[in-house]
């Protein structure tokens, strides 16, 4: 089931090549906070077999993969009370947002109504972080599973 691909980011943190602040991880998937942090507890979940994106998807791996979405989605608002909804997002190709090239669910906590969605594209926060406080972020994140 595992396929690797050794020029690919996502396979280098899954493999444990490249650190990462992981919250989850089972032998499916790898969930781990983005660097550049969105918004306070972005989180990435990525399927541990190399898929490009949903394109390359068949039924089963969307059924072994996908499964995990609400948990992560649980997991993320649990462990913040100020969370007041989230935005769950996979961009599918260069053309739609697609950075790295390895299927990835995006979920990005929203904190404020007056947040836009729209506005946010571009949005890096990873200078506002040490390593403390990415780790206080995943920590809170991993002690709701």
């Amino acid at each position: 089931m595992t396929t690797f691909d050794p020029n690919c980011l996502f396979c280098k943190i899954i493999q444990g090549e490249v650190p990462s602040y992981t919250v989850f991880e089972n032998s499916d998937v790898k969930a781990f906070l983005d660097l550049s942090q969105i918004t306070k507890g972005h989180v990435l979940m990525v399927p541990k077999k190399h898929l490009v994106n949903l394109f390359d998807y068949t039924s089963e791996d969307a059924k072994r993969f996908l499964r995990y979405i609400p948990e992560i989605a649980q997991a993320i608002k649990a462990s913040d009370p100020h969370i007041l909804g989230m935005n769950v997002a996979v961009n599918n190709g260069e053309i739609a947002g697609q950075v790295i090239m390895h299927s990835h669910v995006h979920f990005i906590p929203r904190y404020s109504k007056s947040e836009d969605g729209l506005t946010l594209k571009g949005t890096n926060h990873a200078a506002d972080y040490d390593e403390a406080a990415y780790q206080n972020v995943a920590n809170r994140i991993k002690q709701q599973f």
